[in-house]
């Protein structure tokens, strides 16, 4: 028996020491460089395409090179304004350094399109938190007429008051296109502005939304 126990132990030493010797044979980890944009797709140049309303084409026009210079020079996107179709084209080129610059950089154009300001909308670019909500003041009531009218002017107050005073508490921006409501921010700061202005839809008071502001602005100061 002691010899059978012996004969065991020895052959665990020599395959241990076997799997020692074998260890620094192993190659090491290949290194391989991040794929670019137009290798991650085979090649294919990959394409958007913005639309411009007619009423945003004048102030495309006279915002184009801001617009341009940080989706040209930052996000490596090629950019140009195809005025037959009138629409802004986006494409990528071989040294985008990310696929999603690309959909970045629609998303800040389609931002401007819907009436934000460059200043406004080019946090898009630089922020991946930050996305455009869009609702119609129909979608939480309908309202037509003289009643729609008042409910849009409740939504903005006496020379925009309302409309800044949500946008400082939710740290968001609000663009109110006619019945069209559009709100750019992170998606806890939306909801909140969003919940706000369908109180106002639905009849409450301005008072009793700076309230409700106040405490719920306090709760998202604490949490960050």
């Amino acid at each position: 028996m002691q010899s059978n126990e012996a004969a065991v132990s020895m052959e665990i030493e020599k395959v241990s020491s076997e799997a020692k010797s074998g260890s620094g044979f192993f190659p090491s980890k290949p290194k391989f460089e991040p794929l670019k944009a137009h290798e991650m797709s085979e090649g294919q140049v990959q394409f958007r395409k913005v639309s411009v309303p007619p009423h945003r084409f004048t102030p495309l026009k006279k915002a184009w090179m801001e617009i341009y210079t940080p989706i040209y020079e930052q996000m490596k996107v090629d950019i140009r304004m195809n005025l037959k179709a009138r629409k802004v084209e986006l494409k990528t080129r071989s040294d985008t350094p990310d696929v999603s610059n690309l959909q970045k950089s629609a998303d800040f154009v389609h931002a401007f399109m819907l009436g934000f300001d460059v200043i406004d909308a080019i946090a898009l670019l630089r922020m991946d938190e930050l996305y455009v909500d869009s609702f119609e003041i129909k979608d939480v009531k309908t309202l037509r007429g003289e009643h729609l009218s008042r409910a849009i002017g409740r939504l903005s107050g006496k020379g925009g008051k309302t409309k800044f005073a949500i946008e400082n508490s939710t740290r968001t921006r609000i663009v109110i296109a006619d019945s069209k409501i559009h709100i750019l921010g992170s998606f806890t700061n939306i909801k909140v502005a969003r919940d706000s202005l369908c109180s106002l839809i639905l009849g409450s008071p301005a008072g009793k939304v700076y309230s409700k502001l106040r405490a719920v602005s306090a709760r998202l100061a604490e949490r960050f």
